[in-house]
């Protein structure tokens, strides 16, 4: 009764789900992408795709030349959170859930009792996948493994992806290992294959040999112990959550926003998210850092901004459109040619956090303003919907859809807090006609070839350093009218009379005002 885990692994699951809903795809190569442009790299790939070398990562081109008949799908976050709900509501029907889902397409169950015996537990598994079949969600198929700890269950869950049953007890250690790679094992990425290779170790069998010492030098720490212990069945305790150290987003920019503007708006819109998550979070930011990569260039745009506690979205994004502003005034002038270096991803992260305690915002008027101010764009957004009232800034990359809601490793997004409700789709672009991307190809060949030392691209950078920014009383959520991300009602500027408006396909009536902020609510017309 060495059996303590039992491992599910949706295979292929952004996929299946494609396939699940679209009869004609099932059977066929599928690649999904998070935006239909040829750019951007596939984020999970069938069975079939699997087959002919396609897999997360590969980018849209080289997919598009292993697997010629591949059918590019774009992402559907909402709809694979949907179906996931409905996959665990299965699998509890046959076996409770250990805590919280590992990820989307993970889920590691506890054995307990007779469970631990190799029949019982196999005979779960097998009613696991009956149920997924009986419930009508075929071809969504999982892989299970069965082994004494959770570790080894994920292990035995990726010998046999398509739909397969493996267990793996404890007679069966170390053998069971020793015809994997050192990267087939979950903790093992490049730099830790590296550093193993470094150490004179270069296959399972000379890991599963090494002694807890020499792993706990090679991993630097404890988690070389722990890998240890994992490796021979053991179950580690259970890290305790960390206090939330940063929250943050990124994003690489479809070709219909890589502009000066719509580099701008996409950025707007992740600081708000970010600023949204800071505040569910209960913690306020003493930090920020802003990062913008470029077409054809290694350069890139970085700030790092330190300042007084903060968690209001006003005087956040006033920081950042001042941190942008020598980056758009390079575009203006020449400095930094957009055309031929557009921007290509864009990152911000609300860095140094701290719980929420007191504050003294209300010792100033125009911290309180913008304190009160995000109080009403949280209830409306919490009441109607994310992005029902949003910063005018944002308005570009919600009208392309830009920057939508993602699936993160290890954590399964809120629809109601994360989903741009009433936001129009992802726009489709012409990059996967083959001219257009022969053009791209020469564009970039060009772009690289430059040195970028004479050449008029993004201003030099200035030795990264980090900044101290004060906040005197009368500066905060003051900047100039370009600068300064303005309150709107869908694409209307906060209105200076009290007719009302429609606000996404309902009557809203401003009402109420104190010390200038006017308050926004639905009216029954």
């Amino acid at each position: 009764m060495t059996l303590r885990c039992l491992f599910v692994d949706f295979n292929s699951y952004f996929a299946s789900v494609e396939q699940f809903d679209r009869e004609e795809l099932r059977g066929r190569p599928v690649g999904v992408v998070p935006v239909m442009a040829a750019t951007t790299c596939c984020i999970a790939a069938s069975r079939e795709a699997k087959v002919h070398g396609v897999k997360t990562g590969t980018p849209v081109r080289e997919a598009l030349e292993r697997c010629p008949d591949i059918v590019l799908v774009q992402a559907r976050p909402a709809r694979y959170v949907e179906l996931h709900h409905r996959l665990i509501a299965a699998i509890q029907d046959c076996i409770p859930i250990d805590g919280k889902p590992l990820s989307i397409d993970e889920v590691a169950c506890r054995l307990i009792g007779r469970e631990r015996e190799r029949d019982n537990a196999v005979a779960i598994a097998r009613r696991i996948k009956r149920t997924l079949i009986e419930r009508g969600l075929d071809p969504i198929r999982c892989s299970v493994g069965i082994a004494p700890n959770t570790f080894l269950a994920k292990t035995a869950s990726d010998l046999d992806k398509v739909d397969g049953l493996t267990v793996i007890e404890s007679t069966d250690l170390p053998q069971a290992l020793h015809g994997l790679q050192l990267q087939d094992l979950c903790g093992i990425g490049p730099s830790m294959l590296q550093r193993l290779n470094g150490a004179g170790i270069d296959t399972v069998a000379q890991l599963t040999a090494a002694p807890r010492e020499r792993l706990k030098a090679i991993w630097g720490g404890i988690e070389g112990e722990r890998f240890w212990a994992q490796l021979r069945g053991i179950e580690p305790p259970t890290r305790q959550r960390a206090a939330v150290a940063s929250v943050g987003h990124s994003h690489v920019l479809d070709p219909q926003m890589r502009s000066a503007e719509g580099m701008r708006s996409v950025l707007f819109k992740l600081l708000a998210k970010a600023a949204m998550r800071l505040r569910q979070e209960g913690c306020k930011a003493r930090g920020l850092s802003l990062h913008v990569r470029f077409v054809g260039r290694e350069q890139r745009y970085s700030r790092d901004l330190s300042f007084a506690p903060l968690d209001d979205s006003p005087t956040l994004l006033k920081l950042m459109a001042d941190a942008l502003e020598p980056l758009l005034r390079a575009a203006a002038r020449g400095r930094w040619r957009v055309e031929r270096f557009p921007p290509l991803s864009v990152a911000v992260s609300l860095i140094d956090l701290l719980p929420n305690a007191g504050d003294s915002a209300a010792l100033f008027p125009e911290r309180e303003r913008n304190h009160a101010l995000t109080r009403v764009l949280d209830q409306v957004n919490r009441r109607y919907g994310n992005n029902r009232l949003y910063f005018g800034a944002m308005q570009d990359a919600l009208a392309q859809g830009a920057a939508p809601m993602r699936i993160p490793f290890q954590h399964i997004p809120d629809e109601a807090s994360e989903a741009d409700l009433g936001a129009a789709a992802l726009v489709a672009d012409p990059s996967l006609d083959e001219l257009w991307l022969q053009r791209e190809r020469q564009f970039k060949a060009m772009a690289e070839t430059r040195t970028g030392r004479n050449a008029n691209a993004a201003p030099r950078g200035r030795r990264r350093r980090r900044r101290r920014t004060s906040l005197p009383a009368s500066a905060v959520g003051c900047a100039s009218a370009r600068a300064r991300p303005t309150m709107a009602a869908a694409v209307l500027p906060a209105p200076c009379s009290d007719e009302p408006l429609v606000l996404t396909g309902r009557w809203f009536r401003w009402t109420g005002c104190s010390d200038g902020l006017r308050v926004l609510t639905r009216s029954p017309l």
